[in-house]
């Protein structure tokens, strides 16, 4: 008895198919995936005017922030470290959504410029805020910082996409 081994038959064509099958099931799963729900992440807005009074309480620099924020804007992050190693942070988001961070501190321009802004920020022209000189700095992302030095303390106020007369606007407010 002769046993004939049944064997498939093997094609280009067959594999170019299959091939061509897998690729289409592959693109519908991510077509559904990236057409199904997705939670939205929503920023939560804080009240920073409950923070600013026992933060100047305890802080050993004049601690400034803003009596009211401009319409539109909302406060996201809001945060003070005791001393010895004080610090003052509020987050704030513009009515376009860009950002403007507030930092305090007793650490140096220089540092205070590469934690906030950017290690290779570049130093540009003063501005005048109210009567006073800030210098300003840039960098290659899209950040403007308005920086002052005050005794020891260094005060920083930085946004992300967000027009100078804005920021020299907001920064005038500060108290």
């Amino acid at each position: 008895m002769s046993q004939q081994t049944v064997r498939y038959q093997r094609s280009f064509g067959g594999m170019v198919g299959a091939m061509v099958v897998l690729v289409v099931l592959v693109l519908a799963y991510v077509g559904v995936q990236a057409l199904s729900e997705q939670p939205a992440t929503t920023v939560q807005t804080v009240d920073y005017e409950r923070v600013v009074p026992a933060a100047r309480e305890a802080a050993h620099f004049e601690l400034v922030a803003p009596p009211q924020l401009p319409a539109g804007w909302r406060a996201t992050t809001v945060t003070f470290d005791r001393p010895p190693e004080a610090h003052w942070h509020l987050g704030v988001l513009t009515d376009q959504g860009r950002y403007v961070g507030l930092e305090q501190a007793d650490d140096p321009v220089r540092a205070m410029v590469s934690e906030h802004v950017d290690e290779e920020a570049r130093r540009g022209s003063p501005v005048d805020v109210g009567g006073a000189s800030w210098s300003t700095y840039t960098d290659s992302g899209g950040d403007l910082a308005l920086v002052r030095r005050v005794g020891r303390t260094t005060t920083l106020v930085v946004g992300h996409h967000v027009p100078r007369s804005d920021l020299v606007s907001y920064t005038a407010g500060l108290r």
